[in-house]
């Protein structure tokens, strides 16, 4: 499966700030350092109702984490998966009377067409849950031959008693993670598991639903939490850099998978932090696709707002925090959108090195967006209230924005 093209990132003189970043394993803020190559795998979309601002919010986020690291001169190795076999997909399609694979394919396309006008930057691998089902069978066999994972009624599940550490990446309860697993594609009310937390490695084909050779598991499809880990450990190995997402996927999705690989190959942590996003809200709730509530990127664009304006919208709000979007913030964007090319586009203003070591900071700083385009609007205000003599500012701004920021100018 291709990703999308990617914008090109200027560069920018002096050195970027090593990155700080809250870790949900450990609750607090803690130092990235990664080697030559920084590796980072972000969940990708289940496509269906894609893309809509919570998913544009997520991606932002780790958008910036890249290029924080692309700023200190490093590479970045970024893996990202799509979902592209799973029940929400199945029920969508069959609702709409649509092929499953159509629905699919038609969904991830548009999620490619949205980053690519958010500028985005893709991942070097973006595969697809179908594509990986060849990598995902070894792995659920040699956790069942490990006694890692038993049979039940045809179908494989994970035995999470086998992993010391399940629960290090939420340090939720039982009761809490009970409580998640129902809501969020769990079954821990099933009959004969040995443990209502266990989560399918392998599901046994059902009549009328999709299904793949699976060897000795037989015919089925993946589990949602193994499809990551196959990936995640094909491409990027054990102790990778950040594994990201929304905050909806700490438990079960992330707790999940870092049982999987933890047990499948002894090592610990699968990652070295634990980053999520927080959630958009519309209209007093949570947006989601279960509730319908949804603004979606492209609906805005083909109303004429500009993708950079939307960008902007989502830097407004700290990553980890819990915002709601309304027609207010989006004017806001637009105003502030319109202020800065304004600025820009004048032929000198006061000094700008001053500011790109602010932006990098801020961004240094758990990602602190709010607080980078805070310091644009100073250097803005500056500009509208007494000009200035240095013909080159408004470039080097300019080129701030757009490799820090991923605002385009």
């Amino acid at each position: 499966m291709h990703a999308w093209p990617a914008s090109e990132v200027p560069a920018l003189p002096g050195q970027g700030r090593d990155l700080r970043i809250h870790d949900t394993a450990t609750g607090g803020s803690v130092p990235l350092d990664p080697g030559p190559v920084a590796r980072i795998y972000v969940c990708g979309i289940t496509p269906y109702d894609a893309t809509h601002i919570g998913h544009a919010a997520t991606y932002n986020a780790f958008d910036l984490v890249q290029r924080v690291w692309l700023d200190t001169k490093r590479q970045v190795h970024y893996v990202q998966n799509v979902t592209d076999v799973d029940d929400p997909l199945l029920e969508r399609a069959h609702r709409d009377g649509i092929d499953w694979v159509a629905l699919a394919e038609q969904q991830t396309a548009l999620f490619r067409e949205d980053m690519t006008a958010l500028r985005m930057l893709p991942p070097q691998q973006y595969i697809g849950a179908v594509e990986a089902i060849p990598g995902i069978v070894p792995l659920v066999e040699r956790l069942r031959d490990a006694g890692a994972a038993y049979e039940l009624e045809g179908d494989i599940y994970f035995s999470v008693e086998s992993d010391a550490d399940f629960g290090k990446v939420s340090g939720l309860d039982a009761a809490a993670m009970r409580l998640l697993s129902a809501e969020r594609g769990g079954d821990p009310d099933r009959p004969g598991k040995k443990n209502p937390l266990d989560p399918m490695l392998w599901m046994a084909a059902r009549e009328g639903e999709p299904s793949w050779d699976g060897g000795s598991l037989g015919r089925g499809r993946p589990g949602w939490h193994i499809e990551c880990v196959a990936i995640a450990l094909d491409h990027l190995g054990m102790g990778f850099d950040v594994q990201g997402g929304g905050s909806d996927l700490v438990f079960p999705h992330h707790e999940m998978g870092a049982s999987h690989a933890q047990v499948l190959t002894g090592e610990f942590p699968m990652a070295k932090a634990y980053v999520h996003a927080g959630m958009v809200a519309l209209d007093g709730e949570k947006m989601s696709k279960s509730k319908g509530n949804l603004v979606f990127v492209s609906k805005l664009r083909r109303d004429g707002v500009d993708p950079a304006a939307i960008r902007l919208a989502l830097l407004a709000h700290h990553y980890r925090s819990d915002w709601e979007w309304t027609d207010q913030v989006l004017q806001d964007a637009v105003a502030r959108l319109g202020r800065w090319r304004a600025a820009v586009s004048r032929p000198d203003g006061p000094p700008a090195e001053a500011l790109v070591e602010e932006i990098r900071e801020a961004l240094a700083d758990d990602l602190d967006a709010p607080a980078a385009l805070a310091a644009v609007d100073r250097w803005v205000a500056r500009q509208d209230a007494e000009g200035g003599s240095d013909i080159g500012a408004p470039g080097v701004v300019s080129r701030a924005v757009d490799a820090l920021l991923g605002v385009a100018l």
